[in-house]
């Protein structure tokens, strides 16, 4: 449905737009001061809850809401090559993993957790609210917007972003506990091999091939439904048992 994929697209623009009010709800460095205190922030529980939405619904978030996602898919009108995963994929883990044991140090040596505050180094609870908090902001988007210039779609996605571990962990766990959760079905008898559902995949997977191996696995796949809807024989769909 061309419908939906517009809703989405509103969707992640639109949170893309409000990015200079949140994007200190997203930070990993405030998660690192804030455990230096022993104190839970705003950004902490929200990289919680996104881990738990990815029980039920995989990185469909990432698809949908996120707004540096958003970001990127403008991006796609100025380069729209496709990303080579691979190897690269494995970046955003090697940062993501010491992050988390400093971060679990950090509350050790504050002897644990001594509060929660949501807002906790965001003035009046709006990100940028200082004039020095531009500078964090522009050089976040010169962090999204060089890698997609150069090495294509959703590159930030693949490479660097420090949300995506929790969700494809998450997504792992699921599958472990035979969760029900939102994922991809396959119909290889369906598809005519027209390639339109890769050609459409702002992750540049390869969903041709994974239709025909009847295998929709895949921890870069965002659920975005973009090969959803442009199967035009409806070999793809939604299913959540």
């Amino acid at each position: 449905m061309k419908s939906r994929q517009r809703i989405r697209k509103a969707l992640v623009f639109g949170t893309f737009l409000i990015f200079p009010i949140i994007i200190f709800y997203f930070s990993p460095y405030i998660i690192v001061m804030g455990a230096i205190q022993g104190i839970i922030t705003g950004s902490f529980i929200m990289f919680s809850l996104f881990f738990i939405i990815s029980l039920f619904l995989g990185r469909a978030l990432c698809g949908y809401i996120c707004p540096v996602g958003g970001l990127q898919e403008c991006l796609m009108l100025v380069n729209d090559k496709k990303s080579k995963g691979g190897k690269r994929n494995l970046i955003k883990y090697y940062i993501w993993a010491p992050w988390v044991v400093a971060i679990v140090i950090l509350f050790i040596l504050a002897g644990g957790v001594s509060g929660i505050d949501f807002f906790f180094f965001i003035s009046k609870g709006v990100s940028l609210s200082e004039p020095y908090s531009y500078f964090i902001y522009y050089g976040i988007l010169l962090l999204v917007i060089i890698p997609a210039l150069i090495m294509g779609n959703r590159a930030f996605c693949h490479c660097l972003c420090w949300m995506a571990p929790f969700m494809v962990i998450g997504s792992k766990i699921s599958d472990w506990l035979k969760l029900p959760k939102l994922h991809l079905k396959p119909n290889k008898n369906d598809c005519t091999g027209c390639k339109m559902c890769t050609k459409k995949c702002p992750m540049s997977l390869n969903v041709q091939e994974m239709v025909e191996t009847e295998n929709m696995k895949n921890s870069e796949c965002i659920l975005c439904g973009e090969c959803v809807d442009s199967c035009p024989k409806k070999a793809i769909s939604y299913s959540f048992k």
